[in-house]
Formats: structure tokens, sequence, C-alpha cells
């Protein structure tokens, strides 16, 4: 007798975190629209807010986003009033990204609406399984939390 359609993939925890994964960032994505936000902007206002002020070169790196992706991003978020890119005090040759108090603003938004959308996400867990499920996720990702 034939194994129902993809049995053996839908066996393997790569494919299942794929899967999880995906919902989580449509959920977040979602989340983020509500705000008139990317998801790759959320980041880059993360970054900005954690390391600013940041040279331009060191958020691409921080963040692992290719310079031009990174720069039309910026562009977008300067545009928007949520960002502001001015010449490093340390190397004038380089740009210094910081939020704006409007940026700020924004990113204390998306950032409950993240959460709100990771709480949905995992949702049919209780909290004891979130906090070992996010124990795991942090042992097999390769990072250290």
């Amino acid at each position: 007798m034939a194994e129902p359609p993809l049995l053996a993939i839908r066996s393997l925890p790569s494919w299942l975190l794929g899967r999880a994964a995906a919902r989580g960032r449509a959920l977040v994505a979602e989340a983020l629209a509500a705000e008139d936000l990317r998801m790759w902007h959320h980041v880059v206002l993360s970054a900005v807010r954690d390391l600013a002020p940041v040279a331009q070169a060191d958020l691409g790196r921080g963040i692992g986003l290719d310079p031009k992706d990174l720069v039309g991003i910026l562009n977008d978020l300067q545009a928007a009033g949520l960002v502001r890119r001015e010449p490093d005090p340390g190397d004038r040759r380089k740009n210094a990204v910081s939020l704006t108090p409007e940026g700020e603003r924004l990113l204390t938004r998306c950032e409950r609406a993240a959460r709100a959308a990771n709480d949905t996400l995992l949702a049919p867990l209780s909290a004891a399984e979130r906090d070992q499920f996010m124990d795991l996720l942090i042992r097999i990702s390769g990072t250290d939390g």
C-alpha cells in the first residue's frame, strides 16, 4: 500500500520547522503591514535602535543584508522620517544611522504587534511548553540566545 503523499517529507523536523517559520513570518508580516511596514524594514529599525549611532556598513554586516538592499531600505525609512543618516563623527567618510523620534514610536508599535503575532503562533502551547520550545529552538538554531 502506498504512503500518503509527502509522508516522508512531512515527518522531517526541518520540514516542520520550515512550515512553522513560514507561518510565523506570515503572521508577523501581516501585523507589520497594519503599521505600513515590511519585515526587513522592521529588522533594520530594530538593529538601528540597538546599535545607534551605527555606520551603515556595520549595520549591513550586523544583520547580514547586502549593502545595496540596505541602501534601499534606509532610503525608504529616511523618506518616511523614521531614520536619519548623518556623517559619522568617528569617520566623516561614513554615514551614521540613528532613529528619529517617529522611528522609535513606530518601532515600539511594531514590536508590540510582532509579539502579539508570535503569541498567536504559539497559542497551542502552554507557558511551560513555550519556554521549553524556545530553549530547544535556541539549542538547534546555532545561536546563543
